[in-house]
């Protein structure tokens, strides 16, 4: 809306009027209006320019034997030159009916240029023949004043003349001129927009008249309008909307067409563009909003037609819209609109890629996770049904049945709380316990692989400290980096638990003596289902979902999880989590807890 009150709108909304005349001339009409020209060729007849006032009143009085409604003599006669001369021409002016001479504002704009006392006293009216080019000549003020002084247009003082009219009657909005109403209102300075008629003014020229005084009958009936078309000798030369230069006495012509066809164009009121940017702007966003997909953008494309085609509409009603501000309006709000609709769609769609991707997550985890307690189950419930067992066999094994259903559930819950939690539709559980209750009862799961490839998991001293948060969910961690570090490592090695306080903070580092990784390894290690090659390629089994799900645990608790790693030499995790803001440290707690897990 700033931008419709600019210098730049302004110009932009020039060239739109210059468009819609262009595209929308007015039908032909019988012009009512007839130019007595003085072009180069009159000029070279009679000698130059000094000679004209002789030359034009023996054209006038052969132009007023026809009896013409009007004339108007677009010609500055300002000086005095030859009395007699003058003598004459202000005599010719007095035989002819209603003539209307031309003032001028000087070049300052300080006082009117006057035509000379002989010549005023015999004209029935002056008029101005000022024209302010913007620089195209689409309007001109009815009324100019310098001043205490005040004059009407040339063409209106003709226009009224020609119709035998009283005084103009004026009021704010209106000029009224005998039965015709004019909307020119005071705040534009009486401005008129200019009809341009569809074909060029009838003109006799002064040297055809000369040649043929006969053509005189031509102005019969007509308002006459006397001035340059000369290129030279006429110093108001202006451009129209149709991008042809016009000399000045042709526009006057022109506008008193107007004035006669009485078809005038007003302009919006200042509200309307407003209004009618808001209703763009407001259009174009809820578009977006309710609307999505192909049928979004073909409503967008609708709306920004017809707020287009509305300064049309709107010409083919005889307002005249500036349209810069509702197109600027429409254009920004679309765009605008259109990205924010845009990027919401993609947020849309990425999130139903996730919740896709998630969906297939969940599959291979269960398929990862749950294929051993599930084969525990199939193995033992085979033996029960196979082989006649005794009664204690029967009990160990419907006990590790049990055991392993608790361990599979236990799996279940644990997976669908770090989803839930990764989509946060779950609050983490607050709960204060000590860190070596969690990382210990981590170790005795991992303990049955470790004994399987005699690796020897050691840990040192744990710090007493309480952590806040999920237990299980941590336990689950350090579960699953224990098993990962049983499970990249060769037979007969170790595995190191370290922790240290740092702080406000606990650092738990776990270290193998596994086949190690890359540096590009490292940077996508916690990626969902990455896999380093050298994994793949020792055929390892392994989904890479794991770590991603560490990742996240530690994440929910405010912490952080790094590694470092070495080809050939191993790797170390190292998971850091804040302690629990004002807890009592229990040496007891603490007390040698230190534990080996050695398997021969």
């Amino acid at each position: 809306m700033l931008f419709g009150w600019s210098r730049a709108a302004s110009q932009l909304d020039g060239q739109a009027y210059d468009w819609l005349f262009s595209v929308n001339r007015p039908e032909n009409w019988k012009p009512k209006a007839m130019l007595l020209a003085v072009d180069e060729g009159s000029l070279i007849e009679i000698g130059g320019a000094r000679n004209l006032r002789q030359t034009l009143a023996e054209a006038l009085d052969q132009v007023c034997a026809a009896k013409p409604l009007a004339i108007a003599v677009d010609l500055m006669l300002s000086t005095s030159e030859d009395p007699k001369l003058d003598a004459a021409l202000a005599a010719s002016f007095a035989k002819c009916p209603s003539v209307v001479l031309g003032a001028d504002i000087v070049r300052d704009g300080s006082q009117w240029e006057e035509p000379a006392p002989i010549f005023r006293r015999a004209a029935a009216s002056l008029g101005h023949v000022h024209a302010e080019p913007d620089p195209v000549s689409r309007q001109i003020s009815l009324e100019k004043a310098v001043g205490v002084k005040r004059y009407w247009a040339l063409a209106l003082e003709a226009f009224r003349l020609s119709k035998q009219a009283g005084p103009i009657l004026e009021t704010p909005d209106d000029l009224d001129v005998g039965l015709t109403k004019i909307p020119a209102p005071r705040s534009t300075a009486r401005g008129v927009y200019i009809r341009y008629s569809p074909s060029p003014i009838p003109q006799v020229t002064l040297k055809e008249l000369k040649n043929n005084p006969a053509a005189s009958l031509l102005f019969s009936g007509k308002v006459i309008f006397v001035g340059y078309t000369d290129q030279s000798a006429a110093r108001d030369r202006l451009t129209t909307p149709m991008g042809q230069l016009m000399t000045g006495v042709e526009i006057h012509a022109n506008l008193f067409e107007t004035l006669q066809q009485g078809v005038f164009l007003r302009d919006a009121p200042v509200s309307l563009p407003v209004l009618l940017t808001l209703a763009a702007v407001a259009g174009a966003g809820l578009i977006f909003v309710f609307l999505s997909g192909s049928i979004a953008w073909a409503a967008a494309g609708a709306w920004l037609a017809f707020i287009h085609f509305a300064p049309q509409w709107l010409y083919w009603n005889d307002i005249v819209l500036r349209p810069a501000m509702p197109l600027a309006g429409i254009w920004l709000a679309t765009i605008c609109s259109a990205s924010f609709h845009y990027f919401v769609i993609r947020k849309q769609w990425k999130k139903s890629e996730a919740d896709k991707n998630r969906y297939q997550q969940a599959i291979h985890f269960v398929t990862h996770e749950m294929k051993t307690p599930l084969t525990a189950i199939q193995g033992s419930s085979e033996i029960m049904s196979r082989y006649k067992l005794n009664e204690d066999k029967q009990k160990q094994i419907a006990q590790m049945i049990h055991s392993e259903s608790k361990r599979l559930a236990g799996m279940i819950q644990t997976f669908l709380d770090v989803e839930r939690l990764a989509e946060g539709e779950i609050e983490l559980k607050r709960d204060s316990f000590v860190l070596s209750d969690v990382l210990l009862a981590a170790l005795d799961r991992a303990r049955t692989l470790a004994e399987r490839k005699e690796i020897v998991v050691s840990v040192g001293a744990i710090p007493p400290v309480q952590l806040l948060g999920d237990r299980e969910l941590l336990e689950y961690a350090f579960y699953n980096l224990l098993n990962n570090a049983v499970k990249y490592s060769p037979e007969h090695t170790g595995i190191e638990c370290n922790c240290s306080i740092d702080g406000a903070k606990v650092r738990v580092a776990i270290r193998d003596q596994g086949m190690g990784m890359e540096p590009a390894d490292l940077k996508r290690i916690f990626d969902r289902f990455y896999r380093s090659k050298r994994a793949e390629e020792s055929g390892i089994t392994g989904t890479g979902i794991g770590l991603s799900i560490v990742n996240e645990i530690v994440s929910q608790h405010e912490g952080r999880i790094g590694v470092e790693s070495e080809v050939g030499k191993g790797s170390v995790f190292t998971v850091i989590l804040p302690i629990r803001v004002g807890a009592r440290l229990d040496s007891e707690v603490g007390n040698a807890n230190q534990r080996t897990v050695t398997a021969r």
